[in-house]
C-alpha cells in the first residue's frame, strides 16, 4: 500500500480490516474447546490493540491536499544530517561542517520516532520556489580557515554524504570527491606517489519533477566542474557556494511518488537474486521439515500403539516417555522467571504482528521519518497488558501465591527493557562522546521515562491483576508423583547444548539469506520493502521452530529425561544464537568501521537477537506443551 491514500481507499482498507478482525474474533470464541481461557483472553487484548492502532494509523496517512502549491510558492528545503556512507549509525548534524548557515538556525520540531531515528532537521539558505528555475544562485561566499578545511577534507576522505528533505521527500548527495592521480601510459598506469586529491563540491544542481501543483521527485547532483582542492593545509580558502534549480513536468501521480525509493538506493540491489534465494530457502526447509516430520510421526505412532495395546502383559515394566507420566508435568525451577519469559515472548510476538499490519497498511514505508520507531514505542507500551496478563496467569496456574505473582510481573517488566536500557545507556554515552545525532536529547529521555512510568507500568499491572484473577487451572492429564525420578546418565549428544545446536541450526538455515538482506537494510543503505516475503519467512521460522521443539522434546522424553520445560525454551530460542553469530560474519564482510559503528552494530543486534530468543523460546515451549499434553492424554495409563 502506498503512503499517500485517498479517502475512498482509506475507508475500504478500514472496512476490510475491521471485517477480518471481527471474523477472526468470532472464530476465536467459537473455538472455546480448542483453546485455553488465558490464551483466548490474550488474543482478545491483541485484537483490541491491533484494531485501535490500525484505525488511528489509517486516518493519519498523508493526504495529497497537504502537498499542493501555486507557482512561486516557497517550499522550504530542510537540511538533516551528514555522515560517512559506510557507517549508517554515525551521523552528525548538517551544520557540524562549516557550510553556509542562516543567521538563525531553527530546528524543526521532531516527533519521538524522528528523534530516535537520528533526524535533526533545520532550516537552510536554499530558496526553492515552486516551478521557479534558477541558475548559479549564490548561497554565500565563505572564507574557510585551516581548521574548517581540515573538517571538510576529513569528511571527503570518509566519503561523507548529506541528507535533505523537500516537501517530505528525502534526497542525498556527497560532500566532495576523491581523485587519484595516475602516471604512465594508457596501457601501464600506476598511482602517483603524492596520494589522492580531495575536492569539495561547491555547486549543487537540484532537478525537480512536478505534476500539476504537486512536487513528485527531487534529486541533488554535485557539479564536478565546480570544486575546490582542499588536499593541502592552507591558512584560508575562498569558496563560493552556489546552486541551480530546474523544474520539469512528469506524468507520475502524487500517490506514486514514493515508488522510486522502493526501486533504488545508494547501493544497488538485485531483486531477482533475492527472490531466487527466498524460494530456495523455503524449498530446502520444507523438504527437511517433511523428512523430519515423517520419521517423527512414525515413531510416535508406534509408541502410542504399543502403549495403548490392551493385550499387553499387566506386569510389563513401563519404559520410555510413558514412564515419565508422574514427572513430565512437574513445575520447572525458577518458575517466576520462566513465566516472565512467556509473558515477554507473547508481548514481542504481538508487537511483530502489529508492525506487519502497519506495514501492509502503508504506515511504515521507507523514509517515512520515525514511523517505525514511533510504532515500536507505542505498540510496546500498549502490549504491556498482554505481557502482564500472560505472565501472571501462567504463574498463578503453576501454584503461584500473591507475592510470587507480583515478583513474576515485575520480572516481566524488566526482562527485556532492563537489558535494552543498559545497552542504550552505554551506546548513548558513546554517541554523546562523538557528538552524533544518535545521542538522544535530555527531553527525549524524559519522554521515554514518562511512557515507561505512566503507560507501561499501569498496563503491565492491569494485565497482571486480570491474569491472576481470571486464571484457570493448569491442565495436566497426569498427576505428579511426590518424588522425581532420577534422570539416567545421557551421552553428550542427548544433552541440552547439543539439542540447542540442532534446534537452532535448521530454523536459521531457513532465514539466513533473508537475514542478509534485512541486515543490509538495517545497517546499510539498501531498501527492504518486500514485507510479504519477510512475513512469510517469519511464519516459516515459527513453524520450523515449533516442529523442531516438538521433535527434540519427544526425543528428550524418550530417554526418560523429564526436565523438558526449560529445554524447550532454550532449544526454541537457540536460533537467536545463530543470528547473533552471523552478525560477526556480516560485519567482517561489510565496509563499516570505527568504534561507534562497531558498538552500535553489536549492541543493538544483541537486543534484537535477545527479542527473538524470547519470542521463539515462547513458541518452542507452548508447542511442546501442547504436544506433551496430547500424547499423555491419548495413551492409556495403567
Amino acid at each position: 500500500m502506498r503512503p499517500e491514500l485517498g479517502g475512498a481507499v482509506k475507508s475500504l482498507f478500514l472496512f476490510l480490516f475491521l471485517f477480518l478482525s471481527l471474523l477472526s474474533f468470532s472464530l476465536l470464541f467459537l473455538s472455546r474447546r480448542l483453546m485455553a481461557e488465558e490464551t483466548r483472553i490474550s488474543l482478545f487484548f491483541a485484537f483490541v490493540i491491533v484494531i485501535v492502532i490500525s484505525i488511528k494509523a489509517t486516518f493519519t496517512l498523508a493526504s495529497p491536499s497537504d502537498h499542493t502549491y501555486q507557482v512561486d510558492d516557497v517550499v522550504p528545503l530542510f537540511v538533516n544530517k551528514i555522515g560517512p556512507l559506510h557507517n549508517p549509525s554515525e551521523t552528525y548534524q548538517y551544520f557540524d561542517l562549516p557550510f553556509c548557515r542562516p543567521d538563525q538556525v531553527t530546528e524543526i520540531r521532531e516527533t519521538l520516532g524522528e528523534v530516535l531515528n537520528g533526524d535533526r532537521l533545520t532550516n537552510s539558505l536554499y530558496q526553492l520556489k515552486f516551478r521557479e528555475d534558477k541558475t548559479m544562485e549564490k548561497i554565500c561566499l565563505k572564507i574557510l580557515k585551516r581548521e574548517e578545511v581540515a573538517q571538510f577534507r576529513d569528511a571527503v576522505k570518509n566519503n561523507f554524504f548529506f541528507q535533505m528533505y523537500y516537501d517530505d521527500l528525502p534526497f542525498w548527495g556527497f560532500v566532495g570527491k576523491v581523485e587519484q592521480e595516475m602516471w604512465g601510459t594508457i596501457d601501464n598506469l600506476w598511482p602517483s606517489e603524492k596520494g589522492p586529491r580531495y575536492y569539495l563540491i561547491t555547486h549543487v544542481e537540484f532537478s525537480i519533477l512536478y505534476n500539476g501543483n504537486q512536487v513528485i521527485e527531487i534529486n541533488a547532483l554535485g557539479d564536478p566542474n565546480y570544486t575546490v582542492d582542499i588536499t593541502e593545509d592552507t591558512d584560508e580558502i575562498i569558496v563560493d557556494f552556489t546552486y541551480s534549480v530546474s523544474w520539469n513536468a512528469t506524468s507520475i501521480d502524487f500517490v506514486d511518488r514514493m515508488d522510486r525509493y522502493l526501486r533504488s538506493s545508494l547501493v544497488p540491489d538485485t531483486l531477482q537474486i533475492h527472490w531466487y534465494s527466498i524460494i530456495n530457502s523455503i524449498v530446502i526447509v520444507v523438504l527437511l521439515a517433511g523428512l523430519l516430520s515423517t520419521l517423527f510421526i512414525r515413531n510416535l505412532r508406534n509408541d502410542l500403539l504399543k502403549y495403548s495395546n490392551e493385550d499387553e502383559e499387566a506386569d510389563k515394566e513401563e519404559v520410555g516417555w510413558k514412564h515419565l507420566h508422574g514427572d513430565v508435568f512437574r513445575y520447572p525451577p525458577h518458575t517466576s522467571l520462566f513465566c516472565a519469559i512467556m509473558g515477554s515472548g507473547a508481548q514481542l510476538l504481538t508487537l511483530v504482528f502489529v508492525l506487519f499490519i502497519l506495514a501492509f497498511l502503508g504506515v511504515i514505508y521507507p523514509y517515512n521519518r520515525g514511523a517505525l520507531y514511533t510504532s515500536l514505542v507505542v505498540i510496546y507500551a500498549l502490549t504491556s497488558v498482554i505481557a502482564g496478563y500472560t505472565a501472571a496467569s501462567f504463574r498463578t496456574q503453576l501454584a503461584g501465591t500473591g507475592w510470587e505473582v507480583v515478583k513474576c510481573v515485575f520480572l516481566t517488566g524488566v526482562l527485556y527493557l532492563g537489558p535494552l536500557f543498559l545497552t542504550f545507556s552505554v551506546l548513548n554515552t558513546v554517541a554523546i562522546s562523538y557528538r552524533a545525532t544518535a545521542a538522544l536529547p535530555f527531553g527525549t529521555i524524559v519522554a521515554i521515562f514518562l511512557i515507561w512510568t505512566l503507560i507501561i507500568i499501569p498496563f503491565l499491572s492491569v494485565g497482571g491483576i486480570v491474569g491472576s484473577v481470571y486464571s484457570s487451572e493448569f491442565q495436566a492429564p497426569c498427576a505428579t508423583r511426590r518424588m522425581p525420578l532420577e534422570i539416567p546418565l545421557l551421552p553428550w549428544y542427548r544433552k541440552t547444548p547439543a539439542q540447542m545446536f540442532l534446534g537452532g541450526l535448521l530454523p536459521f538455515s531457513a532465514i539466513f539469506i533473508e537475514l542478509h538482506y534485512l541486515y543490509s537494510s538495517m545497517w546499510g543503505h539498501k531498501i527492504f520493502t518486500v514485507y510479504s516475503i519477510l512475513f512469510i519467512m517469519f511464519i516459516v521460522l515459527i513453524l520450523i521452530t515449533a516442529i523442531m521443539s516438538i521433535a527434540l522434546t519427544y526425543y528428550q522424553l524418550s530417554v526418560e529425561d523429564h526436565q523438558w520445560w526449560w529445554s524447550s525454551v532454550l532449544c526454541g530460542g537457540a536460533t537467536s544464537v545463530f543470528m547473533y553469530s552471523y552478525c560477526f560474519i556480516f560485519y567482517l564482510k561489510s565496509t563499516m568501521s570505527g568504534f561507534m559503528q562497531l558498538s552500535f552494530f553489536f549492541g543493538y543486534n544483541a537486543c534484537i537477537c535477545y527479542a527473538f530468543f524470547l519470542m521463539l523460546g515462547t513458541i518452542g515451549f507452548h508447542t511442546s506443551l501442547l504436544f506433551v499434553r496430547h500424547i499423555y492424554r491419548v495413551v492409556k495409563l495403567e
